[in-house]
């Protein structure tokens, strides 16, 4: 048995060598923006002979669908996806597990399609709903052009209108919950002073985004901060109070399904993949109540791309998520065919590989930038001010981390694929530090409860937990939005438990876990941080606004202006400081160098804890899935499947 769980891990191993050595999608150092007055853009292919799917040439049969010239782009303009393997087939369904509407970007990262997106190499930005760009000396003024005749799912033309739109009326008014983005803002490199840039239309096609200071990477954070800079004006002209009034928008939110306008108009205007009343620019639109036992979404008739041959995408007919109500629900459906394209971490690696000839299915590795498999994060700023205290004091985070035996850790959560290291980033990836791994990595529980005792944790209650010097209870809560990590969460527990830290572990929906950490009452999580260049993504290691637990209401303070939230003191400040400097720099050198010095921060403060190393992302596709990428990164800022470009995935027949 340990020869064939030896064999299955070099199986792995080999498999992720044999992806890097042909990857080229690794992270990479930023790269300078194009020279004065070049031009940006695709080379003109035209497409001959165009085709469109079955179920769509039949409605221009009908009489319900123009001809497919006129529902794409001019030809000049149409966006043409290289596929990876071979021109597709149309037709058949992607089949996936999901839990619910709770899990929104379960949908919604494969089915993206951004104004720019990462290229390959993951290195820099290329248009996609985009046609071009141009950018001026110093990097102050962008010019955006857009694709003449192309169309929302609904046949009405998208123009710069639904850019100013979004810009004048749902982002600057956040109408949909989310304050403005920072890749909006420029940075005066001597005072630090910020100003909002400006944006204008030129054309139908044409606009600007002019910033008072230089923003060298303002791409870049346009295709993680603000993926969609554009919406359907027509649409939401419909429900915005600003255009029908208060009593309206009540009255529609309503209809909906929805009590509060507030919460109708983040699901509008930010989870609106999920809606099928809303048009979109993506390959496949929603079809169903994604409350429904299946949520479905169709191929979009007027989806501006086509492979080289002129053949419009998507292949793929539909997408068809199956609500699941447990995980292993996921697993043992794969086994039965039931899904033909999802993914898994490396827990359920074994019984995968096992099953994978019987299965029909291949298991795909993709790397990731991600720090840990295994570990947990301490909000800084949790609401129990005692709770707070210990977080905030390293040496509670060291006891921590040498109190867990990481070898155990290793051994039965990820098959003893993961290294037992700390929580760092990964050789190979923007920002490593030599050593940074071993960091508090050895397991050493007599030294753990010493430091516990030197914090004034050495009462005891009856059931010999530790309580704090005054006797008052002390638990620790780790609140999780899935059963996922339970068997980590376990181990966890009695390894805490073993030093007296009484631990409570409680999972909720993956709604509630998200409005939790927004409202500063989730103290511990699992949740981990996976960053391929902290200068294109800083969101999970700079407290910019609420997203990621260990920084808390350190980001709300920053999204508010300080009106909100807990003013960042100490190191804290001092990532902020950097990020400013940053996003005034001029320079790609000094850019990395500023960003070098933030990782460096989160080496000597160990804010996240990790307990066993990053492993691969599995793809599991069935065998006659074809053109799925076996040489990309699993990372956030490349939209995680998305990277591959689901639209020239298909089934063969």
């Amino acid at each position: 048995m340990k020869r064939n769980r030896f064999i299955i891990m070099l199986l792995v191993i080999l498999s992720v060598v044999l992806a890097a050595c042909t990857n080229n999608a690794g992270p990479a150092q930023v790269k300078d923006s194009p020279k004065p007055s070049t031009k940006v853009e695709e080379a003109p292919v035209t497409p001959t002979d165009a085709k469109e799917a079955p179920m769509l040439a039949k409605l221009v049969t009908a009489g319900t669908l123009p001809p497919l010239e006129e529902r794409l782009p001019v030809q000049a303009d149409v966006k043409i996806e290289e596929v990876v393997d071979e021109i597709g087939q149309y037709g058949g369904d992607w089949k996936m597990p999901w839990s619910g509407p709770g899990d929104k970007w379960g949908v919604g990262q494969p089915t993206e399609e951004a104004l720019f997106r990462f290229n390959k190499t993951g290195d820099k930005v290329e248009p996609n709903v985009a046609k071009s760009y141009e950018v001026n000396a110093d990097s102050t003024v962008f010019t955006i052009h857009l694709r003449e005749g192309m169309k929302w799912s609904d046949g009405v033309p998208f123009t710069a209108d639904d850019v100013l739109f979004y810009w004048e009326h749902m982002l600057t008014k956040e109408t949909f919950g989310k304050k403005i983005y920072d890749a909006y803002y420029s940075v005066d490199p001597v005072t630090g002073d910020k100003a909002l840039a400006e944006v204008k239309k030129v054309d139908a096609y044409t606009f600007t985004v002019t910033h008072k200071y230089p923003s060298v990477q303002f791409l870049e954070r346009v295709a993680i901060d603000n993926k969609w800079f554009f919406a359907p004006a027509h649409f939401h002209k419909t429900i915005l109070p600003e255009f029908v009034g208060d009593d309206k928008t009540l009255e529609i939110t309503k209809q909906w399904g929805y009590e509060d306008p507030k919460v109708f108009l983040v699901e509008t205007g930010y989870y609106f993949w999920l809606h099928s009343q809303i048009p979109t620019l993506r390959a496949w639109v929603a079809k169903t109540d994604p409350n429904s036992d299946q949520f479905i979404m169709e191929r979009n008739p007027y989806f501006w791309k086509t492979d080289a041959e002129g053949k419009q995408l998507p292949y793929i007919d539909r997408i068809v998520a199956t609500k699941i109500q447990d995980p292993s629900q996921k697993t043992l459906g794969t086994l039965a065919g039931d899904y033909n394209l999802l993914t898994f971490d490396s827990k359920e690696f074994t019984v995968l590989k096992e099953n994978e000839k019987k299965g029909d299915y291949r298991i795909i590795p993709w790397t990731q930038p991600a720090w840990s498999s295994a570990g947990i994060q301490l909000n800084q700023t949790t609401e129990d001010p005692k709770l707070r205290k210990l977080f905030q004091d390293i040496r509670f985070r060291e006891a921590l981390s040498i109190g867990v035996n990481r070898v155990e850790i290793s051994e039965i959560v990820s098959n003893g694929l993961a290294e037992p290291v700390q929580a760092s980033v990964p050789e190979g990836v923007i920002g490593y530090q030599e050593g940074w791994s071993k960091q508090w990595a050895d397991y050493n529980p007599e030294r753990a409860n010493q430091i516990l005792d030197e914090l004034g944790l050495s009462k005891r209650d009856k059931n010999n937990f530790r309580t704090y010097e005054d006797g008052s209870d002390l638990t620790l809560t780790v609140i999780e939005s899935s059963t996922d990590s339970a068997a980590f969460l376990e181990l966890l527990k009695k390894y805490y438990e073993d030093m007296g830290l009484k631990t409570n572990l409680k999972v909720v929906d993956q709604g509630t876990h998200f409005d939790m950490k927004y409202a500063n009452q989730v103290p511990m999580t699992t949740e981990n941080i996976s960053v391929a260049n902290v200068a294109f993504r800083p969101d999970t290691l700079v407290p910019l606004r609420v997203i990621t637990p260990w920084f808390g209401h350190y980001g709300l303070y920053s999204s508010s202006g300080g009106k909100e939230g807990v003013k960042p003191e100490g190191d804290v400040a001092l990532i902020l400081e950097y990020w400013d400097k940053i996003k005034a720099s001029k320079s790609v050198d000094e850019i990395n160098q500023l960003s070098n010095e933030i990782v460096k921060l989160h080496q000597k403060n160990q804010w996240v804890i990790g307990y066993a190393g990053p492993t691969p992302v599995l793809i599991v596709a069935s065998n006659n899935v074809r053109n799925i990428p076996t040489d990309a990164v699993w990372a956030d800022e490349y939209r995680s499947l998305g990277q591959g470009h689901p639209s020239q995935f298909f089934i063969k027949q």
